[in-house]
């Protein structure tokens, strides 16, 4: 992931900035007619199941991004980030960036290096190897991390990386638990995302 992008990305889920929650409602290009709670991107062909009730911050750290650098196709929490709470605040937050920014990147296993760069520079610690995941037929890399917040509550992120049309597609998913973390990738979705006619 470009530095900065991923630095606003972990910024977020760490961070906690005072403004308005809006509600949840997909961003990026899908068709308002259909299921508000389910994002599609038909482009890179995902989607993603979006929990009820989460708060949408897309547009939010899309101004924050520097152009050319990365895009954030969806930014979802569980609550507000500036709102208090004795939980992680669980977080999903899909982003892509031009895999020529990175010279020699052939995979998406050759980007854990600079993940894992910019996991340990907010904190986060390796929590194993990479690993290879296949979700509806495709392969993705997988790194886990983690990071204690308090004796008693730690942080666990997930990101799971693919490469399609000439972007690295990373899909990050923030929580308190191993469990929870993979209920949240269970949002996910690889099959061929048609969007309906208009």
């Amino acid at each position: 992931m470009n530095r900065s992008l991923a630095l606003l990305v972990l910024g977020w889920a760490l961070a906690s900035p005072a403004q308005q929650s809006r509600p949840v409602h997909p961003s990026g290009p899908s068709n308002p007619a259909q299921d508000s709670q389910l994002y599609r991107n038909s482009t890179l062909g995902f989607g993603y199941r979006i929990p009820f009730g989460w708060v949408d911050r897309t547009k939010d750290m899309q101004e924050g991004s520097e152009a050319g650098k990365g895009e954030i196709l969806l930014a979802i929490f569980e609550r507000p980030p500036q709102a208090a709470g004795d939980t992680v605040n669980s977080a999903v937050v899909i982003a892509t960036e031009s895999a020529s920014s990175y010279p020699g990147l052939k995979t998406a296993a050759d980007y854990v290096g600079p993940l894992n760069e910019v996991t340990a520079a907010k904190g986060f610690k390796s929590a194993g190897d990479p690993t290879e995941v296949t979700i509806d037929g495709r392969t993705l890399v997988r790194a886990d991390f983690v990071k204690a917040l308090s004796e008693k509550l730690t942080m666990h992120q997930t990101t799971l990386v693919m490469l399609a049309k000439g972007q690295i597609v990373s899909f990050t998913f923030i929580a308190g638990g191993e469990e929870e973390v993979d209920d949240l990738i269970d949002g996910l979705s690889l099959a061929a995302q048609r969007s309906r006619p208009h």
